[in-house]
């Protein structure tokens, strides 16, 4: 027996899938293969198959995977592992991880993808599994598909739509005068930088001509990866970008984020300019950049859950916007913000972002399109658009757990028939006066997630206790850097 068979993947569908990526790599003289795992931290792990004149040996791989070493699940920000792996105990609560012991990434043929920037290079997705079969219950997409099976048995699916700010950067050095030394450090300083666009002028035409070049990149990218790409636009600061995409499921927006950031940092990379999706770079006068996450609930019949037919209450009462499940689910949200906040925003430098910047959310509140606020509700009674705008996320989350955490928290309002409370009329007078204030910091957020007995069941044992320890670690190097702002720029601006 395969090992896809001892996982419940073999079908004819699967096979079907697995011969055209065979046709298609050998029709379009395809080289490498590279087979692509996402790691805590967001970004793509993998290995790369080289095809071959006869592509039909990667069957084997396709049936029985390739091993990878377990610690990498294990990884801070730095790439350093966050457990003795080595010392009896040191593995504690992690079942299946040994001394540095193989897991099987298992790829999925559908997921086939050319890579647009990368000519003779494709790429495809993978699961981790032990060797029995059994899922690694420490991967970060297998947490949200669990949380997305415990909504569809609760009747319901989840749409999301993503806005996602990042910055873009000129490499201004050459090989010629590069440090060696600083590149080759544990971690490596980012490159020298220049500016791509001055900002300080949103939404600025003038600024998008003359960033020509980075959106030309950017659009050609996320076409050619078939990302529902909608708009790129200019945002306030020095260099920085949003890009919106479309609405779609739950798991594949998710999936799209890890496309593109991933497609956005190598193709950009190739052509000069250094990307980066760090939250708020370590650099002079940086604008923090966030991730808005729209979300609205599908019901039995596929449509939008979350609309109301007739509004009732007043202007501040949920009921005139949304659903008597959209308040539900709102109320959840509501509830399980600090905790959720260590998911929707896993970095240090995210946390500055909540003190002073433009249009950051500071207190758990809500508000009738109202960009201070953390939810921001937007539609009304008979709106088919009607959602949730959550606007705590920072560009660099884990997509996957990002977006589980909304599920967890909007379940239990469900279940629990939370209430919001009013609509906030003024986001910011209410921070910590009549309104819970937001974590100020990563340490405090990861209290709130260990107290949070809904999410931390929805991470499950294995996943919370690398999380917890994984960024906890990071806080105590922080902690132990002699220079702060360089082991930011070393470990987020560089890397992220």
């Amino acid at each position: 027996m395969t090992l896809a068979s001892r996982c419940g993947l073999a079908s004819p569908a699967r096979e079907a899938a697995l011969a055209a990526l065979l046709a298609r790599l050998r029709d379009e003289r395809v080289e490498t293969l590279r087979v692509a795992w996402c790691d805590l931290h967001g970004a793509l792990r993998g290995k790369t198959l080289v095809v071959g004149p006869d592509p039909a040996w990667l069957r084997v791989p396709f049936a029985e995977g390739i091993g990878m070493v377990s610690t990498v699940l294990l990884k801070d920000s730095a790439d350093r592992t966050a457990f003795k792996v080595f010392e009896p105990g040191g593995l504690d609560g992690l079942p299946g991880f040994g001394a540095a012991n193989n897991l099987l990434l298992l790829p999925d043929p559908a997921s086939l993808q050319l890579l647009p920037w990368a000519p003779g290079t494709a790429w495809v997705r993978a699961e981790t599994v032990w060797a029995d079969g059994t899922p690694v219950a420490a991967d970060p997409r297998r947490v949200l598909q669990r949380a997305l099976a415990d909504l569809r048995e609760a009747g319901h699916g989840l749409r999301c739509g993503l806005e996602l700010e990042f910055h873009v950067w000129r490499i201004a050095g050459d090989a010629a005068t590069a440090d060696l030394a600083g590149e080759a450090a544990w971690p490596a300083e980012p490159p020298p930088l220049a500016l791509v666009h001055p900002g300080w002028q949103l939404l600025s035409e003038a600024h998008a001509d003359r960033a020509d070049e980075v959106l030309t990149l950017v659009r050609r990218t996320a076409l050619g990866l078939g990302l529902p790409l909608r708009s790129l636009e200019i945002e306030l600061g020095p260099s920085q970008f949003e890009a919106v995409f479309a609405a779609t499921d739950a798991l594949t927006a998710a999936d799209q984020v890890v496309l593109f950031r991933n497609g956005v940092r190598q193709a950009l990379r190739r052509a000069g300019y250094h990307a980066s999706f760090c939250c708020r770079p370590p650099l002079p006068h940086a604008v923090a950049s966030g991730w808005h996450l729209h979300q609205s609930l599908v019901g039995r019949d596929g449509g939008n859950a979350l609309v109301r037919e007739a509004q009732a209450g007043d202007r501040r009462d949920a009921r005139q916007v949304l659903s008597d499940t959209g308040v539900h689910w709102l109320g959840g949200l509501l509830a399980h913000a600090a905790g959720a906040s260590a998911l929707a925003a896993p970095t240090m430098p995210a946390y500055g972002r909540y003190r002073g910047s433009p249009m950051a959310p500071q207190a758990a509140v809500w508000g009738r399109d109202n960009r201070g606020a953390l939810l921001r509700v937007i539609g009304g009674p008979g709106d088919a658009a009607t959602r949730i705008e959550n606007r705590a996320g920072e560009p660099a989350a884990n997509p996957y757990l990002y977006v589980a955490a909304q599920v967890w928290a909007g379940l239990d309002g469900l279940r629990r028939t939370l209430d919001p409370g009013p609509a906030t009329e003024s986001p910011y007078a209410e921070a910590g006066d009549q309104a819970p204030a937001l974590p100020a910091s990563l340490a405090e957020a990861l209290d709130a997630l260990a107290a949070d007995e809904v999410l931390m069941q929805g991470l499950g044992p294995a996943m919370a206790t690398v999380l917890l320890a994984v960024r906890r670690n990071e806080l105590a190097r922080h902690a132990a850097a002699e220079d702060p702002a360089a082991w930011e720029r070393r470990e987020y601006l560089a890397r992220s």
